[in-house]
């Protein structure tokens, strides 16, 4: 396999071309998996990496080389780089996404319950390399926001004319949660040095097209996966950059799937969950210049 370069998938679009020893690299910190699929000149179309004989076994790294032909267009590529996953007990979750609801519309015990949920949520993702995170928030940290956000909840309800003024406060509100969150991450009690540096007023702005979206019936699917890159791109402080894999047509039938399911009542718990878990294993992390 030496003196070629190669490419690989990633979001349904083709990435390279990369040297031998470049794409080696990969190989070993687990940017390209054993799913992940990759050409070089040569092979007849695209094969997932463990097909490759010696690939995955980690042979040695001869000097890189220039491109060497362009390859057909891949199809995407599920299994690439190294994808977050979640371990959501179906009580569990059913259980703590209520008490979160529950504890937001009365209010007073909103800053507790949201605490208490985002830090069972995290210890439940498993990070490769990491394995599981922690979260360090803390009930005093952002209270008055987890109050504002029920009280916001009452005023749009209650008075229609406000409801603009209501969706910029809960943007807002929501923004502070996500920085809150991020900002409070760790591995073995050891905050990580990471953040949102999302600018406030385009997240309004993101927050506002999902809302005339749905006038589209379906395009708030495209602006919704669209929004979650933009957050990925604006985390900043980690080694390797995180992407979301996930197409605009693959959160529009899930989520419907999802709606339909709940709307039968029973298997709320398990269209949760199940939709919850494939959520977070759209999140993957790959070495900043493999993206």
């Amino acid at each position: 396999m030496a003196d070629r370069a190669w490419y690989f998938a990633a979001n349904g679009q083709q990435q390279g071309p990369y040297g031998e020893a470049q794409f080696r690299d990969f190989v070993a910190r687990g940017a390209i998996t054993a799913q992940t699929l990759v050409w070089t000149e040569g092979m007849a179309g695209w094969q997932k990496a463990s097909e490759i004989p010696g690939l995955m076994a980690g042979a040695s790294n001869p000097p890189s080389v220039q491109q060497a032909g362009q390859p057909p267009v891949a199809a995407g590529d599920g299994g690439y780089g190294n994808a977050l996953s979640a371990d959501l007990p179906l009580w569990g979750l059913l259980g703590r996404s209520l008490l979160y609801v529950i504890g937001v519309f009365l209010i007073v015990p909103a800053p507790w319950v949201a605490t208490a949920f985002y830090r069972w949520f995290v210890s439940r993702i498993y990070v490769p390399g990491r394995r599981s995170l922690s979260f360090t928030g803390q009930v005093g940290d952002i209270w008055w926001v987890f109050v504002l956000m029920g009280l916001a909840s009452y005023v749009g309800v209650y008075n229609s004319k406000l409801q603009l003024i209501v969706n910029v406060l809960e943007a807002f509100l929501s923004w502070m949660v996500l920085r809150w969150v991020i900002g409070n991450l760790a591995w073995r009690g050891e905050k990580l040095p990471i953040s949102f540096e999302g600018n406030i007023w385009i997240y309004i702005g993101w927050n506002i097209l999902l809302g005339i979206s749905f006038i589209t019936i379906i395009g708030w699917a495209w602006v919704t996966t669209a929004w979650t890159r933009w957050i990925c791109r604006n985390i900043s402080g980690t080694r390797r950059e995180i992407v979301f894999n996930a197409s605009g047509l693959d959160v529009l039938w899930r989520t419907l799937v999802m709606a339909i399911g709940c709307a039968f009542v029973i298997p709320i718990p398990w269209v949760i969950r199940w939709y919850a878990q494939w959520y977070v294993s759209q999140f993957s992390l790959v070495p900043h210049d493999a993206v």
